[in-house]
């Protein structure tokens, strides 16, 4: 995807991620409504299921934990830097750290509390919006993606989109399903990740080529 496209695609998330925000601040009824109604249903749902929220649970706190997707991140920098590609591991890193701290930001800044059920199934701290876990997903894979060579053979090529994919939706799908968050916080979860991403992506830099390995 060429730089201008990217660009366009972070611009057009973070508008939209700033108006789903401030339709959640200011608590207009169709999101809170369609909240409750998605929320509710999956909730009742992972009650009669307990297998299967536990292996939500699983998946969430262990597989697509932020602190895993931080270690990628982490790894991915490492990877890079001694490759003497610096500019992008410090991109990464940016964008790893910017997450965390838009994430907690905006939960303090909106304070929006979490669902509560008379039978939950999980339990989470801090404030609801936007979810930490969507978000950081979305923005490390968006990295690491954006690391993939672009003459690569297509199969790897497209088993890490598909992996990515099914991670970032993945983890979404597991908040609202162990009912600690509601969909709109997911949603303005993967927005500024997507977001994120792609503008430190798309933000013009130097050209850096890896340094060649001595022999």
């Amino acid at each position: 995807m060429r730089s201008g496209r990217v660009w366009q695609v972070g611009i057009g998330c973070a508008v939209l991620a700033a108006l789903l925000t401030a339709l959640v601040a200011a608590r207009w009824r169709p999101v809170l409504r369609l909240d409750v109604l998605v929320a509710r249903d999956l909730h009742a749902s992972a009650v009669a299921r307990p297998g299967v929220t536990e292996l939500m649970r699983v998946l969430s706190d262990w597989v697509w934990d932020p602190w895993t997707m931080r270690a990628l991140a982490v790894l991915a920098c490492v990877w890079l830097w001694r490759r003497g590609d610096r500019q992008r591991a410090a991109r990464v890193a940016v964008v790893t750290v910017a997450a965390a701290v838009v994430s907690q930001g905006m939960k303090a800044l909106v304070g929006r509390d979490r669902p509560l059920w008379p039978d939950p199934v999980d339990a989470a701290h801090f404030a609801a919006f936007p979810s930490g876990h969507a978000m950081t997903a979305a923005a490390v894979c968006g990295m690491l993606l954006w690391l993939l060579p672009p003459a690569g053979p297509k199969a790897w090529v497209r088993g890490a989109w598909v992996l990515a994919v099914v991670s970032v939706i993945g983890v979404g799908f597991t908040r609202i399903y162990l009912g600690v968050h509601w969909p709109s916080d997911v949603l303005a979860g993967w927005l500024l990740g997507t977001a994120l991403a792609a503008l430190v992506i798309a933000w013009p830099g130097r050209r850096n080529r890896p340094k060649a390995v001595a022999r």
